[in-house]
C-alpha cells in the first residue's frame, strides 16, 4: 500500500523536464507543484488519525487509495499549471490520512519490543517504491512522455485497494489466519503495554500543542520533511545534470540510493530495538546523510560529477534508516486516544516543510542557475533536525516501564 503511496507521490520528480517544456513553466513553480503536496496533506492528519481509532484504519486506507489513485491519473491529463497545482494539493488532501492510520494498525498489532523493526520494515516501502519507480518513470519516459507515466502509475492504487480490502483487518482478533495462540500473545502484550502509559487529560488539539514534547517533535519532522522532501524530488534532476544521462539511464541510477536506504533501515533498526535505544539512532545516521548531501554539493561544484552521484547515494543510504524508530518514540509514553491527535499534528504540522523542500530548493535552483543553493539549504534544514532530539524532556516522557523509559530516553 505504502509503495503506491509513495510512487504516486514522488514521481512528479521524473516528470519535471517535459512538465517544464510542455506546460511552460520554470523550475520555481515546478517546484511549487512538487511542493504543495504536502499543504493538501495537512489537511487529514488529525481527523485520518481520529478517524482510524474511531472507525476503521482499513476502510479509510482504502477510500484514500482508491481517490488518490484517480487523482494522480488526472494529473496525465493537465493543461496547465493552475491544474498541475489542484491535482497535487488533493492527492496530498487524500493521502494524509494514510500515515497515522498505518502507525496506528502497527501499534495494535506489534509489542513495543518488536515495533521499532515493524515500523523500520513498513518504512522500506519508501526506498521499496522508488527502486522500483526509478526504472520505470524512466523506461515509460523513454517509450512514451510523462503524461503516459502518470496514468499507468496512478492505475496501480486502485488495482492494489482489492488487495489490501482482502488481507488487512484493524485487530489481531478479526485476522482468521492468525491462532488462537498468536492472538492471545498480540493482545496480551498490547494490553499490558496501555496498562503501563500514564493516561493524559485530554486529546484536544490545544491541550496536545501544551506538551513541549510534541512541539519539538513537530520542529524535527518539519526540518527531517523539508530536507528529505527536497532530495526525493529534485534527485532524478540532480542526477541528470550531474552525468547528462537518457532518461532510462537516470531512472537506474536514482534507484541506487534507494537500494542504500532498504539496507540502512534494516540494520539500524534491528540495533536499536537490540540495544534498547532510540534517539542516538536517529541523530547518527541523520547528521551522516546531511554530511553525505554536503559532500556532493561541493563535489558537484568541483567538477567531480561521479563522486557527486556516488555522495548522493550514500545520502541514501543513511537518509531513512532512522524512519521507523522515529515514529516508534511517541507510541511508547501516549494513549491510543492522544496518539491519534499527537500523530495527525506531527505529521500535519511538519511536513508543511514538504513544502518549502521542493519550492525553495526550486527557487534557489532558479535564483543561482545551479543546484547549490538549494543543497546549501537543505543541509541547513537536515542538519537542524535531528539535533533538536537532544531538546527533549525526560521527565516528559516517564512511563512505569523500564523497555518503555529505555526506548524514549536513551
Amino acid at each position: 500500500m505504502y509503495m503506491t503511496n509513495m510512487m504516486d507521490r514522488n514521481n512528479i520528480g521524473f516528470g519535471f523536464a517535459g512538465m517544464e517544456k510542455d506546460l511552460g513553466i520554470s523550475a520555481t513553480y515546478a517546484g511549487l507543484a512538487g511542493g504543495i503536496f504536502a499543504i493538501g496533506y495537512m489537511f487529514l492528519q488529525v481527523h485520518g488519525g481520529l478517524w482510524a481509532e474511531r472507525w476503521s484504519a482499513k476502510k479509510l486506507i482504502t477510500i484514500a487509495m482508491v481517490s488518490w489513485g484517480v487523482l494522480a491519473t488526472l494529473t496525465g491529463f493537465v493543461q496547465n499549471l493552475t491544474q498541475l497545482l489542484i491535482i497535487r494539493f488533493m492527492i496530498g488532501f487524500v493521502e494524509g490520512c494514510i500515515l497515522p492510520a498505518t502507525v496506528l494498525l502497527l501499534k495494535r498489532w506489534f509489542p513495543l519490543t518488536e515495533r521499532g523493526r515493524a515500523n523500520s520494515f513498513w518504512m522500506l516501502s519508501i526506498p521499496a517504491s522508488a527502486v522500483i519507480m526509478s526504472p520505470l518513470c524512466g523506461y515509460i519516459l523513454t517509450v512514451s512522455n510523462w503524461r503516459t507515466m502518470f496514468i499507468i502509475e496512478g492505475l496501480i492504487p486502485i488495482v492494489f485497494a482489492v488487495i489490501w480490502w482482502l488481507n488487512v483487518e484493524d485487530y489481531p482478533a478479526q485476522a482468521k489466519w492468525l491462532s488462537p495462540a498468536e492472538k492471545k500473545y498480540i493482545e496480551d502484550a498490547t494490553r499490558e503495554e496501555v496498562k503501563n502509559i500514564q493516561p493524559q487529560a485530554s486529546a484536544a488539539i490545544v491541550d496536545v500543542l501544551r506538551n513541549r514534547n510534541v512541539i519539538v517533535l513537530i520542529l524535527i519532522w518539519f526540518l527531517t520533511q523539508t530536507g528529505f522532501s527536497g532530495y526525493t524530488i529534485w534527485l532524478p534532476t540532480m542526477i541528470r545534470e550531474f552525468t547528462g544521462a537518457s532518461n532510462l539511464s537516470v531512472g537506474f541510477i536514482a534507484a541506487l540510493p534507494w537500494v542504500a536506504a532498504m539496507i540502512g533501515i534494516i540494520v539500524n533498526s534491528r540495533h536499536s530495538d537490540k540495544t534498547g535505544e532510540r534517539k542516538w539512532h536517529v541523530i547518527i545516521p541523520a547528521i551522516t546523510a546531511t554530511l553525505f548531501l554536503l559532500a556532493s554539493t561541493f563535489a558537484a561544484q568541483a567538477g567531480y560529477k561521479t563522486l557527486a552521484v556516488v555522495f548522493l547515494v550514500c545520502c541514501g543510504g543513511f537518509i531513512q534508516s532512522y524512519y521507523g524508530i522515529w515514529w516508534a518514540i511517541p507510541t511508547t509514553f501516549l494513549t491510543a486516544e492522544v496518539l491519534a491527535v499527537t500523530l495527525g499534528l506531527v505529521n500535519a504540522l511538519g511536513n508543511v516543510g514538504g513544502f518549502f523542500g521542493p519550492f525553495l530548493f526550486g527557487f534557489f535552483k532558479t535564483l543561482t542557475n545551479s543546484n547549490m543553493g538549494g543543497m546549501l539549504f537543505l543541509v541547513t534544514a537536515s542538519i537542524l533536525a535531528p539535533l533538536l532530539l537532544l531538546l527533549l524532556r525526560p521527565e516528559e516522557q516517564k512511563t512505569n516501564t523500564t523497555a518503555t523509559t529505555i526506548a524514549v530516553d536513551k
